[in-house]
């Protein structure tokens, strides 16, 4: 039996393809929360995922979901506070796929104490992975995209703490300020070599950091935002994924908010 002819709409319709099709996107942090929504959303959109975070198992239940949805994934478990681990990393996802064209820089830990109650221990953790690590990671990843000379995109998770007060986050605060200023002068760095490097900045989202918060303080938060609701991983995978796109390839050196409207009112 002959098929049917396909109409004229499906004839003049493109064939299909995913924007990240072929692409590697490297995803730190990705055993939960933003990173394993980033990682998952880098797959629909047709690119290999490099899977990076400390813990193993949580990074095999993020390549699970993946996997259960056609895409494909390599796992790497990384402390992202070593040189000698953040070179392993991204010299492994280059010798496993051949190439790096995305990286999402994600791997983040919190603090919230008042200064006084506050150990030169906790400091130096919070400054070792949001700052000294997130700069290792650059680093190897810019030189590894320039070296190929086919551009790139960097994208790093930073926080609406970097630019507002809230009592108890002078650590975290610095930290992330810290990376909203790096991704400035390393975007000018990188630019004439087409590598784009921006920020997404989260308000509160449904992740593990906030689990421990009481539900009347996520209420409160909720109230606070525009939108009347706190946010979800989604929420910005999906900011994360569309800047890995040719269409913000105009866009670079940005901290892109994603927080529902959160700090229009100050994050007081």
């Amino acid at each position: 039996m002959t098929p049917p002819l396909p109409s004229l709409s499906d004839r003049n319709r493109p064939p299909v393809t995913e924007p990240l099709s072929g692409k590697v996107a490297l995803v730190t942090g990705a055993g939960t929360g933003i990173g394993r929504a980033a990682a998952q959303a880098y797959a629909r959109k047709g690119a290999w995922v490099v899977l990076a975070g400390r813990r193993a198992a949580e990074l095999q239940g993020t390549a699970a979901a993946i996997s259960a949805e056609g895409g494909s994934a390599a796992i790497f478990p990384t402390d992202v506070t070593s040189d000698r681990a953040v070179a392993s990393l991204v010299a492994g996802a280059v010798e496993r796929f051949g190439r790096l064209d995305i990286a999402f820089n994600n791997a983040g830990v919190g603090s919230h104490n008042p200064i006084e109650k506050l150990s030169l221990d906790e400091f130096d953790r919070v400054m070792a992975t949001n700052v000294r690590g997130l700069w290792l990671l650059i680093k190897e990843e810019i030189a590894v995209m320039r070296a190929a000379g086919k551009g790139g995109v960097i994208i790093n998770t930073s926080s609406i703490a970097a630019t507002g007060g809230v009592a108890g986050l002078s650590v975290y605060a610095a930290s992330k300020a810290a990376v909203d200023a790096m991704t400035r002068v390393l975007a000018l760095e990188a630019g004439s070599d087409g590598i784009r490097i921006n920020n997404v900045s989260p308000g509160v989202i449904k992740t593990p950091m906030t689990e421990s918060l009481p539900a009347a303080a996520l209420s409160a938060f909720a109230a606070h935002a525009a939108l009347k609701r706190i946010g979800t991983p989604e929420d910005v995978a999906d900011v994360v994924a569309w800047l890995a796109t040719d269409e913000a390839r105009f866009i670079t050196g940005q901290s892109i908010l994603v927080d529902g409207g959160f700090n229009i009112a100050g994050i007081r």
